[in-house]
């Protein structure tokens, strides 16, 4: 909860974007806190209902964040944002062959050093974000990680693992379940606690010992869509420095280095799968279910692919991890179901393709997202939309964008309140 401070007018509101139109000046309550407003006056209590003194901040907006300029949506122009978005946030924790440790802050050599096992947790998209950094940091850093959905995570009995470091994710910094799961960490005896979040003054930066900003700039759109792909950028620095202690080679982290410092580009390439997604869109508009497949690190993009086009077009899809087609979800596959496949040419493509062939043999209408390399070709019931090539550790950050795209374009044909979809809201700030 913040307080807006205005000229003979006071305002209260979840989230500072709410109330930028109105005022640049802001109160972060703390927990317990309770406030008195009238135009003329603000009293605040504290949990003991005592009378305190909380500090104002000046939180500085450029104009055009809170404008759409030549775009149609928020979210259409917060998609096509990300390149910028990721030199952002990679800007000044990235050299030229290797990740600028200090630049995280005093404190993170330290903290990174003790630790031994890490578990993530978020809601929503950025629990999608948690899945996808598991798989980097057990693969980079070869340490146990858990990805835990916050609302799961606080209610469960929980083994702790000996100098684990807790790492939460919220692009609004508010989210109630992450703030609760961050508080049952402390108190369950997790070594050292980070945030990545987008906003500075949120309640997660304030009681996490690191926070990590994304600088993806303000996000009005209710679903997220460059604060994710900042996140993942974020997680795999974090991935990458937590390999560093566990042997990973100067040479290979210098290629993941160069990777990073082209992948604005890449995304940029991305992008210009617009229009052939907007014709795409064309073929979703009246169906009512839609399935989402990928596999390793692909199958959190797909389930959130899934989220994407279920949240804003309110088509009803499922992401599923793609090996697990035979064991229910194929019994679904028919004409009238699309069925989108992540398939990077990386090591587990052949056997994405056997399982496209299982929803071919079975009449189901493809769509499938690939680099040239993995030598899939546009047919009958199958439709190749090609991804520019990529690091198969990065390709989850580009994979998404498609995915996205095509979301909106459904979801803007169907006529939908894109940028605030039925029953959702920016900050879940209530359990």
């Amino acid at each position: 909860m913040v307080v807006g401070l205005g000229l003979g007018e006071h305002f209260v509101a979840s989230d500072v974007v709410a109330l930028r139109p109105v005022t640049d000046r802001f109160i972060f309550l703390h927990e317990g806190d309770m406030v008195r407003i009238s135009s003329d006056s603000l009293t605040i209590f504290d949990e003991h209902d005592e009378p305190v003194e909380r500090e104002s901040e000046t939180v500085r907006m450029h104009a055009d964040e809170m404008e759409k300029g030549a775009y149609r949506h928020f979210m259409e122009k917060e998609i096509h944002e990300q390149p910028r978005v990721i030199r952002n946030t990679l800007e000044g924790r990235i050299g030229s062959d290797r990740i600028l440790e200090d630049a995280f802050g005093i404190r993170a050599r330290s903290m990174l050093d003790d630790t031994q096992a890490v578990t993530i947790v978020g809601c929503g998209t950025s629990y999608y974000a948690a899945c996808i950094a598991k798989y980097w940091i057990e693969d980079i850093a070869q340490i146990p990680c858990y990805a835990e959905i916050a609302s799961e995570f606080r209610y469960r009995n929980l083994v702790v693992p000996p100098n684990s470091l807790f790492v939460s994710l919220s692009q609004s910094g508010e989210t109630a379940d992450t703030i609760a799961a961050l508080r049952v960490a402390k108190e369950r005896g997790f070594k050292h606690t980070v945030v990545i979040s987008n906003v500075l003054n949120s309640t997660l930066t304030r009681e996490s010992e690191l926070p990590i900003m994304m600088n993806a700039g303000v996000e009005v759109s209710v679903v997220s869509t460059k604060a994710f792909t900042a996140m993942l950028a974020d997680l795999l620095l974090l991935a990458v420095l937590l390999g560093r202690r566990a042997g990973l080679s100067g040479e290979r982290e210098a290629e993941i280095v160069r990777e990073l410092h082209g992948l604005d580009r890449v995304v940029y390439r991305a992008l210009g799968l617009d229009r052939q997604l907007r014709q795409l869109a064309e073929e979703f508009m009246h169906k009512h279910h839609a399935l989402f497949l990928g596999r390793g690190s692909q199958y959190p993009i797909a389930r959130e692919g899934a989220l994407k086009l279920k949240e804003i077009s309110y088509i009803h899809a499922e992401g599923y991890a793609t090996g697990e087609l035979k064991h229910g979800p194929l019994a679904l596959v028919d004409a009238d179901m699309p069925v989108v496949a992540v398939a990077p040419s990386n090591e587990l493509l052949e056997k994405v393709k056997s399982n496209i062939e299982e929803v071919k043999a079975r009449g189901g209408m493809l769509y499938v997202f690939a680099d040239a390399d993995a030598g899939f070709q546009t047919s009958d019931n199958m439709k190749v939309i090609e991804v520019p090539k990529v690091d198969p550790l990065l390709a989850p950050i580009v994979y998404v964008v498609p995915l996205q795209l095509l979301a909106y374009h459904v979801a803007v044909q169907k006529g939908t309140d894109v940028d605030q979809p039925r029953n959702l809201a920016k900050s879940v700030t209530v359990e």
